[in-house]
């Protein structure tokens, strides 16, 4: 399991988002590194957790919470037989694009050494939006992508540190729970009755999405 290509964004105006200055970061491409990786703040005050990339609308993306967003290689490769299309690493917004590790099959709260520094935390799996179908330039693509189920992942900093494209990823904690990224992606869009079962996930689960679950179970407990 390695880094396979590490994406960094520049602010760019564009007609397809609905930020309120029309810009968007989502455009991101490989650079070399080193790049440092640190906890950005809180959402709507902290932006990407990888030093120079940009995260614009801070409504939606960026904090502590989704400081990092991965994206497996072979999801992209998959996505492209699909598209009819080759997809860079970075297509999708994605800071890490990885080789050899499933992703949306990770499990909430599991935890990844990216290098010989930097640990990771998962939290939860990305939210198609108009700025990512307008990226793509396909049609229907948040639903085709919600209907997929393979978001990749947003994580959390744990442990601050530089990394660079080549680096070796190693999981170095799994939860004894059974609630995966592709789990709870689920849970938030298409199958709400998931709810009850993310919660085994307990902190580790994005701020937002462990409120939902909560909210959820206490209206339909009884």
């Amino acid at each position: 399991m390695k880094l396979l290509s590490l994406n960094i964004g520049r602010p760019r105006a564009v007609p397809y988002t609905d930020q309120p200055e029309g810009v968007t970061g989502i455009d991101k491409r490989p650079v070399d590194g080193p790049v440092r990786v640190t906890a950005p703040g809180p959402k709507g005050v902290g932006a990407s957790g990888l030093a120079g990339d940009a995260v614009c609308d801070l409504r939606h993306h960026g904090g502590n919470d989704q400081a990092v967003y991965a994206v497996a290689r072979e999801d992209l490769d998959d996505w492209g037989r699909e598209l009819g299309r080759p997809l860079a690493s970075g297509a999708f917004g994605e800071n890490l694009t990885t080789q050899g590790l499933d992703v949306s099959g990770a499990r909430i709260g599991e935890r990844w050494r990216v290098g010989s520094e930097v640990v990771l935390e998962v939290t939860c799996g990305r939210i198609p939006c108009r700025t990512f179908q307008g990226h793509l330039g396909e049609q229907r693509w948040v639903k085709r992508f919600t209907q997929k189920g393979a978001p990749g992942a947003y994580l959390r900093v744990i442990e601050p540190g530089d990394i660079r494209a080549g680096d070796p990823i190693e999981v170095v904690h799994r939860p004894d729970h059974k609630v995966t990224v592709a789990l709870a992606f689920r849970a938030e869009t298409t199958e709400r009755a998931l709810l009850k079962r993310v919660l085994a996930a307990g902190d580790a689960l994005h701020p937002e999405l462990l409120e939902m679950a909560e909210k959820y179970v206490a209206r339909h407990s009884g």
